[in-house]
């Protein structure tokens, strides 16, 4: 057969076009991995946490799957980022600080109210047993789920529903967060804690809220603010706030 370089390249093509398709796909993916790690360092372990099992969730979830597709260039950005229905998913210090505080051991069964995204839920499943977590949004429930399927997350379970009733049919829990803001911590939630259990919650009106620590002991839960921050309100299913 007499090759030439019209052969050459009517063969090749295909493959030279899938090669560089390929080298673009591992480009971005080393973009996002390189990005990822310098939001760690310099976002997360520059202020001052530690916890060696917080980090490497935080190294390992891919924050960009987890904003909208307008917003992926920000994914790794020192801020919070809108999401559907109103929402948004959190600045990559404050999931990072209120995963760090609640003080996980694998064995736990974490409690979240208000899944968003989804991000949140995925960095507490790289460090703990269990998680079960509530969102009011069908939209947001919905889309939540088929990522952490698509994911890998067996160990993620979704409801959708109000997150102030908390998820008494999995009662207790060894932590809960709380990624929405109500008025006053609920009850629901504190009878939902364990004994020797955590929770971290944003309790206040718009525009600030406080940031709140509980820990039962003994039956009683002793409350320390810790944080000053800003988080979209509570609602129950009429789209009221609590």
């Amino acid at each position: 057969m007499n090759w030439n370089c019209k052969t050459y390249c009517f063969v090749l093509g295909p493959f030279l076009a899938i090669f560089f398709s390929f080298n673009s796909v591992l480009r971005a993916q080393d973009n996002y991995s390189g990005q990822r790690q310098q939001m760690v360092r310099w976002q997360i372990e520059a202020r001052g946490i530690t916890n060696k099992k917080v980090i490497q969730a935080f190294r390992h979830v891919e924050r960009h799957r987890f904003v909208l597709p307008e917003f992926i260039n920000e994914a790794y950005d020192d801020c919070p980022l809108p999401i559907d229905e109103g929402q948004t998913i959190s600045q990559p210090y404050i999931v990072a600080y209120m995963t760090d505080v609640l003080e996980l051991k694998p064995t736990d069964k974490v409690l979240e109210i208000g899944t968003g995204s989804g991000y949140q839920a995925a960095i507490l499943a790289q460090i703990c047993d269990s998680v079960y977590t509530i969102e009011l949004f069908e939209t947001l429930g919905h889309k939540a789920k088929a990522l952490f399927s698509e994911l890998g997350y067996n160990n993620i379970y979704c409801k959708i529903g109000d997150g102030y009733k908390g998820w008494p049919e999995h009662a207790p829990f060894d932590a809960i967060i709380v990624t929405c803001s109500p008025t006053h911590v609920p009850q629901p939630l504190k009878e939902q804690l364990a004994e020797g259990g955590r929770m971290i919650i944003p309790v206040g009106k718009s525009p600030f809220q406080n940031l709140v620590l509980l820990e039962k002991k003994k039956g009683k839960i002793r409350e320390d603010k810790v944080l000053l921050v800003r988080f979209v309100p509570m609602l129950d299913e009429e789209g009221k706030t609590y």
